[in-house]
């Protein structure tokens, strides 16, 4: 088994930082619905303002906030107004990996979704894999050539 990317919030703007609560992390539930998350779900978060790395749990916000609230010690963490990434996964055997089409949401400053994306693997001819971005009408975006590379 191995741990897979399932879904993604790519560059949402964290709305509060609450040390006083019981700690987690607050996301409007249309997010969390999109991308994949499931409430009381450990993600993984990545500060892209400050390079920090933590890991916590979702519960759902308001319904329609766009609200990406950091609680507890995470709130050490991350700033009102910086930009993270809120990542899930999976465990998967090999065998089940081009069948997971992770969910990927891009965000503006005010966290409403501006792309819509799914991560897709498939398998070469010659047994190696391929990676494809594709966007929600199903387009291939450029990927590095590296990253496609098995």
């Amino acid at each position: 088994m191995r741990k897979i990317v399932a879904g993604k919030l790519h560059g949402i703007h964290v709305t509060e930082a609450n040390l006083d609560y019981h700690g987690s992390i607050t996301l409007d539930p249309d997010h969390c619905e999109e991308a994949g998350f499931l409430p009381m779900e450990f993600v993984e978060i990545w500060n892209k303002n400050s390079g920090a790395r933590i890991s916590t749990y979702v519960i759902l916000g308001e319904r329609g906030s766009r609200s990406c609230i950091l609680n507890g010690a995470a709130a050490r963490t991350c700033q009102p107004g910086d930009q993270i990434i809120i990542c899930n996964s999976v465990y998967l055997d090999e065998t089940e990996l081009t069948a997971l089409k992770p969910r990927v949401l891009t965000f503006d400053k005010d966290n409403h979704i501006t792309e819509r994306l799914t991560y897709s693997v498939e398998r070469n001819a010659d047994g190696g894999y391929s990676f494809s971005i594709l966007n929600e009408a199903r387009n291939a975006l450029p990927v590095p050539a590296l990253v496609g590379s098995s």
